[in-house]
């Protein structure tokens, strides 16, 4: 919490516990991570957390590659408590451990399925040039449509607003937990 002021349940206002208490019982299991800063404007979190789980449980993509563009923006940005809470997600979801290497050793991963191709290009193309070309577009376009271009667009730009809240408020990995990313 090291820049966070700590809020107790019995200072927090009512949509504070309600939105706590949602988050919570949900499908996340806890109120962790970039949650504990957005609890601190309410209204924010609110709609942050329906766009989340969104773009988390009920986009087109399968975790495999919901994940891995997860990770891939994790990578960009450094965030270490979003890269050691996607991980395992990213493995459980079928991501191979190599391609889970190659991301985290900030390096173009060999061997990756044509959807996973299609995945990389396009997030380290809008992160690294904010911009896509003609060819990274039409591979992504081709695999994915139109719809899963936005919702892929609205996955990382929802967990670079993610990993910036962690790294503007220094909420980190577990303490005794080696940081994953160098």
């Amino acid at each position: 919490m090291a820049r966070l002021i700590e809020t107790s349940m019995e200072k927090m206002t009512e949509k504070q516990k309600m939105l706590y208490e949602k988050i919570a019982s949900g499908p996340r299991g806890g109120v962790r991570g970039p949650f504990l800063a957005w609890l601190k404007s309410p209204a924010y979190l609110e709609k942050l957390e329906e766009t989340g789980r969104y773009l988390r449980y009920d986009t087109l993509f399968e975790p495999r590659l919901s994940e891995f563009a997860i990770l891939i923006t994790a990578r960009f940005w450094g965030s270490q408590y979003e890269w050691y809470a996607h991980e395992p997600l990213a493995r459980k979801g079928g991501l191979s451990s190599e391609l889970i290497k190659a991301v985290q050793e900030n390096r173009r991963p060999a061997g990756m399925a044509a959807d996973e191709e299609a995945i990389y290009d396009f997030c380290i193309a809008l992160h690294e040039n904010h911009f896509v070309s003609e060819e990274v577009y039409q591979n992504a376009f081709e695999h994915f449509g139109e719809r899963g271009l936005v919702d892929l667009i609205g996955l990382i730009g929802h967990y670079t607003t993610v990993s910036m809240t962690l790294n503007a408020f220094e909420l980190q990995v577990p303490a005794g937990v080696e940081p994953p990313l160098k």
